[in-house]
């Protein structure tokens, strides 16, 4: 390779901001998790940050659903090589860009590595990085959820006040913990009644995640229960852009702010490809332990 482009690679590498990777996860469906990460991802869109949304449940994708929106291509056209990954990008509210996913497609359901290894040369080329990513990820604890957890920065969990609900949230912190290393978890209390009891939840869930397991926990906030909310999800809009001033669009702000003041990668190469190599990275030990 020439050593002018060889230099002009490695000054484009050195530039590069470090990305912000926030995983959204459940330990059970139902629980208003797109509804988190689509509504986070708006709320820093509106802060001004470059703001990136993936829907990473790649067999059973609702992002683009959710804020009415109809792509013509989405991953599994990028991993089939009929598209490239800047033709599935979508304009959200607030100026956001959505990855989306496919529906109802088992081959993308578990991904072999070469293909993890495309998408990844897809976002390196992408000039326009983001500064924040936020991951929807399937909900349950499933490896492949689990990976993208791992490969994030900031696992975000989200639990509703009914039983099953906490206990599968508590099985999920769990499970990572115990067999993939994440120690600090995030947790957003969705569709809360009041502040209140908002909190008692978080404080129900971190009692036990203190008696039974060595990690560390943090209420990132409260999402109340609102009409507008419902509405909003009605109408395919995130509401912090429809009606920002509600009670739930005013608690999605506080919590994109709460966003904004975590660190983002530490490392020299923090693009977004290096979110995606650590999954790949993960993807393969998890592979490797199957064995």
């Amino acid at each position: 390779m020439p050593d002018n482009i060889q230099g002009s690679n490695l000054k484009r590498f050195m530039q590069r901001k470090p990305v912000k990777v926030i995983a959204v996860c459940s330990g059970k469906g139902g629980v208003g998790k797109t509804n988190v990460a689509s509504n986070i991802a708006v709320a820093l869109g509106s802060r001004g940050r470059n703001t990136c949304l993936l829907d990473a449940d790649l067999s059973l994708a609702n992002v683009d659903v959710l804020l009415g929106l109809q792509p013509r291509f989405n991953l599994s056209h990028v991993v089939e090589g009929e598209a490239e990954l800047k033709d599935t990008i979508l304009r959200g509210p607030r100026n956001i860009r959505i990855v989306p996913a496919s529906s109802g497609n088992f081959c993308m359901t578990d991904l072999p590595p070469a293909a993890q290894v495309g998408i990844i040369q897809a976002f390196s080329e992408l000039t326009n990085q983001p500064e924040v990513m936020i991951v929807d990820t399937a909900a349950g604890i499933s490896p492949k959820v689990a990976r993208f957890v791992q490969a994030a920065q900031h696992p975000v969990v989200v639990v509703r006040d009914e039983p099953a609900s906490l206990t599968d949230a508590y099985a999920l912190i769990k499970v990572f913990s115990q067999h993939y290393g994440v120690s600090r978890f995030h947790v957003v209390t969705n569709q809360c009644r009041t502040t209140r009891e908002g909190r008692a939840l978080y404080g129900k869930l971190a009692r036990v995640t203190d008696s039974y397991l060595d990690v560390v926990l943090r209420h990132l906030g409260d999402i109340p229960q609102d009409d507008y909310l419902v509405k909003a999800v009605q109408e395919q809009r995130a509401v912090v852009d429809a009606y920002p001033r509600s009670a739930s669009g005013e608690a999605f702000q506080r919590v994109a702010a709460n966003i904004d003041a975590m660190p983002a990668a530490r490392e020299a190469s923090g693009g977004i490809e290096f979110f995606l190599e650590r999954l790949l990275m993960a993807d393969n030990a998890s592979r490797g332990k199957v064995a």
